[in-house]
């Protein structure tokens, strides 16, 4: 966790050990003005460098970054607790999304010719999406560089200026990729961090000189957020929580599926938007299933394949759910006994209630709930019945079905016969809806949501009786405008 101190510091802490990693300011409503301030003539000068030389820098910041990702990589391991292996995986996953924001930004958002249509032949219309200016972005402590370059890397890429508040519990995760950046960029402050606590993400979020935000967190803190972007009328991106389910269909590859789910639900100690929590597999395998999961669970063990529960008020969350589960459901492995903080050991619970909060709160711990269904139709239904709709997975041996499934699970992004994989195609957007947020980071639709769309037309040359937008307009030219769009538009398709 970490602690405010007089001086108007706070430090974070190593959530495995409580030992002091750093300590840093926090930036009030004042400081974050002044960064904003800074940012505005960088996002100007920024904005006006040609595509390429915004890629040439992005891909040296990439570079740096690969350079020193042992750096980053214990800065993650210290301030989340993770292992360092699930810390480089996390890294590496990022410097590809900075990889692709560069070198697609210009195809994505470059000017384009768009047809004028039949009526506007005489005209050549043109569209490309320019930078919005300065734009916030509030970053998570689960992923600390992996998640907000989802934000950073596409609004570089789009032209725009950054300022960067990370989670409290993980500052200097956020100060050292600010540094690594200007080390590519040393002539402006195009990108830069600005640390403290909630007031501090407040203020950022509440500055008029934002152009955009894009946050990641609860969707309690959403709302909050929308709220003082809503005094600007400054638009959002929210990326919030999840209770993501997986499906396991007659025909799946059983132990496959297993190891999906058990990886799913405990890496990084559960604390994963995306991960899965619940689980739904037909009677057909559902023996089968539950002899694979429960014997690879028992292997796994907190402290040495993932790491301690990061933000300590989470345990009263996780303690809270597992108490409910155990009360309502059977218990596979583990138990109130699990909880050893700050770590949580494994626990699979069959059979719990589908009203229970076990099943539909955000857990965002090393727990995992089973249930038996006849049929993935009945699966899909129980998936789908949630205030979240984040991310799924679907596991079945008919990729017609999976396919099928998959597009009618309400989600932003499914996964099929494996977990999580879209996270790592930068080409795919990533995002939620209903009470897991609205917009979308990564892709070209990443790169869309931090610009504005510019459209131009042009006229090339006049059309004799045809000057449709004058008082000098006579009925002759209506008519012959109507004529036009009946031969165009007039026959119906039967």
């Amino acid at each position: 966790m970490s602690t405010a101190t007089e001086q108007r510091t706070f430090d974070s802490l190593s959530p495995a050990t409580g030992a002091v990693v750093g300590t840093h300011p926090i930036q009030d409503a004042a400081a974050v003005r002044a960064a904003v301030a800074d940012a505005e003539p960088a996002a100007a000068w920024w904005g006006a460098l040609d595509w390429a030389e915004r890629r040439r820098r992005l891909l040296d910041y990439k570079a740096v970054v690969t350079r020193d990702i042992a750096r980053v990589v214990d800065m993650v391991h210290q301030e989340t607790g993770k292992p360092k292996a699930d810390a480089t995986l996390e890294v590496i996953l990022a410097i590809t999304h900075i990889d692709w924001a560069a070198r697609n930004a210009r195809k994505v958002l470059g000017p384009r010719r768009v047809s004028p249509g039949m009526v506007g032949v005489n005209l050549a219309a043109t569209l490309e999406y320019l930078p919005l200016g300065v734009v916030g972005v509030i970053g998570p402590w689960n992923y600390p560089v992996f998640t907000p370059m989802g934000s950073i890397a596409y609004a570089l890429a789009a032209g725009n200026a950054v300022v960067f508040k990370p989670s409290e519990l993980t500052p200097g995760v956020g100060v050292l990729l600010a540094d690594l950046f200007a080390e590519s960029v040393p002539e402006q402050p195009v990108l830069r961090t600005v640390t403290g606590l909630g007031e501090t993400g407040a203020a950022l979020a509440g500055d008029p000189g934002i152009k955009k935000i894009a946050f990641t967190g609860s969707t309690a803190t959403a709302k909050r957020v929308m709220a003082a972007c809503a005094e600007n009328l400054t638009p959002l991106v929210a990326e919030c929580g999840g209770k993501d389910a997986l499906i396991v269909d007659a025909d799946a590859n059983v132990p496959a599926a297993a190891d999906a789910a058990l990886w799913g639900a405990m890496s990084n100690s559960g604390q994963t938007c995306v991960g899965v929590e619940r689980v739904y597999v037909v009677d057909a395998v559902y023996d089968d299933f539950m002899r694979e999961l429960t014997g690879r669970a028992a292997n796994v063990r907190a402290g040495q394949d993932y790491g301690p529960v990061t933000m300590p008020a989470q345990i009263d969350v996780i303690r809270r759910h597992i108490d409910d589960a155990v009360a309502t459901g059977k218990v596979v492995l583990g138990g109130p006994e699990s909880v050893r903080e700050p770590y949580v050991d494994p626990v699979i619970v069959e059979d719990v209630p589908e009203d229970s909060p076990a099943v539909r709160e955000e857990t965002f711990g090393p727990t995992l709930t089973v249930r038996r269904v006849a049929d993935a139709e009945e699966a899909l239904a129980l998936a789908n019945a949630s205030a979240y709709g984040l991310a799924g997975t679907i596991f079945s041996g008919d990729v017609r079905r999976a396919m099928a499934l998959a597009r009618r699970m309400r989600s932003g992004m499914t996964a099929i016969n494996s977990v999580i994989s879209f996270a790592s195609i930068p080409a795919l957007p990533f995002g939620g809806v209903g009470d897991s947020g609205f917009g979308r980071i990564h892709g070209a639709d990443g790169l869309r949501e931090f610009a504005r769309p510019k459209a131009v037309s042009r006229q090339r040359f006049g059309l004799p009786g045809m000057n449709l937008t004058s008082f000098t307009r006579g009925q002759a030219e209506l008519d012959r405008l109507v004529k036009l769009v009946t031969f165009l538009h007039g026959r119906r398709k039967r």
